[in-house]
């Protein structure tokens, strides 16, 4: 390879950044569910998460395709300084989705960041806005309710096979340790490419990578190694609001739902749609809270995350368009969106210090909000 910029340097190591924040913010994807059921332990399962994250990165690059030749139109002349900012949108809003402990969509950060940016870099026309509908808004609807309405079916076959049987849950908790891996495994394959596929742009627009290039070895490995330590480090406050915060999950359920998701995830992945793998698994969720016994979910936080999924991409296109109006009035402006990054991500750290959520209070039931209640019509709802 050629001589790389100091700039192009600092886009990739951004980007790397961002699959680092991927990595944390979505360990709830898999584990959330087998963590709350007592199925793993959750140091064990974030490092069961990471490894297969890792494994995963290298089983398909068709996302990573879609990414960087597919969204964009690398004929618009696109700059690093552009792809910076989109970075700089979709690393802030997932810390700050992080920070209030909301499972938004990674996925969506990073697509709203780079459609944002591409805009008010390149124009409209730098976006193409039809693989927009058909391989990520359209999926964005239609994979969390294709997930529900299976791991719902899933969970009602589940209790109705196992009826009467004492040791059931038992045995539903040996098999979330597998359909909880092969989330992971699927995650990898998913959300691993998106980075790949930003810094194969970014190397193809500085003149390194030829148009219609796939990722490079090195960038394969070092997306699966970010997105692998970001894992490992544990999203916690989003694995309690995934665990607890939408269902009191039991093990059939947590198995039931985790097996739609991963198939949901992997049969995406094949075709190439950059998806959500957070809305895939909430969905997921929810189908197994309404599939379950009481068939009862946290509706309070099922509004906050579904509003927070239709925020997602246009508030990260809002702020990756700010950014990008900077970055692209030359060094200074670059340093100085970079500098906005640090402080913002560093005051979100420092706040979440208040009140901090680990491996050892992950599962603590008292400071999951929103209880579960039950109206007089069997309609769930949420005490005030």
């Amino acid at each position: 390879m050629e001589h790389i910029t100091f700039l192009v340097a600092v886009v990739i190591i951004t980007a790397l950044a961002f699959d680092f924040t991927n990595g944390f913010h979505d360990t709830a994807n898999a584990m959330a569910t087998s963590i709350a059921t007592g199925a793993l332990k959750p140091k064990v399962a974030v490092a069961i998460a990471a490894v297969l994250n890792f494994a995963g990165a290298f089983l398909s690059v068709k996302v990573a395709t879609t990414i960087s030749g597919g969204i964009v139109n690398e004929k618009a002349g696109l700059q690093p300084s552009i792809i910076f900012a989109a970075l700089v949108g979709a690393i802030l809003w997932n810390l700050l989705t992080w920070l209030k402990g909301l499972p938004s969509s990674s996925s969506h950060a990073l697509y709203g960041g780079l459609i944002g940016a591409t805009v008010v870099g390149a124009g409209f026309g730098g976006v193409n806005f039809t693989t927009v509908v058909s391989k990520i808004l359209i999926p964005a609807v239609a994979s969390p309710i294709i997930a529900g309405l299976a791991s719902w079916g899933a969970t009602k076959l589940a209790y109705l096979i196992t009826r009467g049987t004492p040791t059931s849950e038992k045995g539903f908790r040996r098999g979330q340790m597998f359909s909880s891996s092969l989330i992971s495994l699927a995650h990898g394959t998913n959300d691993a490419q998106k980075t790949m596929g930003i810094i194969t742009l970014t190397l193809i627009s500085a003149g390194q990578l030829h148009k219609g290039d796939g990722p490079p070895t090195w960038v394969i490995i070092s997306a699966g190694l970010a997105i692998a330590l970001g894992t490992y480090m544990g999203g916690w406050r989003i694995i309690r609001s995934m665990g607890s915060g939408l269902a009191d999950i039991r093990p059939p359920q947590g198995f039931a739902s985790e097996t739609a998701a991963a198939t949901v995830i992997l049969t995406s992945s094949h075709m190439g749609y950059g998806l959500s793998t957070t809305q895939v698994c909430s969905g997921g969720i929810m189908g197994a809270g309404l599939g379950g016994p009481s068939g009862k979910l946290r509706w309070g936080m099922v509004r906050r995350m579904v509003y927070t999924w239709g925020l997602t991409l246009p508030a990260a296109a809002v702020v990756s368009g700010v950014a990008a109006l900077v970055a692209d009035q030359g060094d200074w402006g670059v340093a100085v969106v970079g500098l906005a990054l640090v402080l913002g991500a560093g005051s979100m750290w420092l706040v979440s210090r208040r009140q901090p959520v680990h491996a050892g209070n992950v599962n603590d039931s008292a400071t999951v909000d929103l209880p579960v209640t039950a109206a007089p019509t069997g309609q769930t709802t949420v005490a005030a």
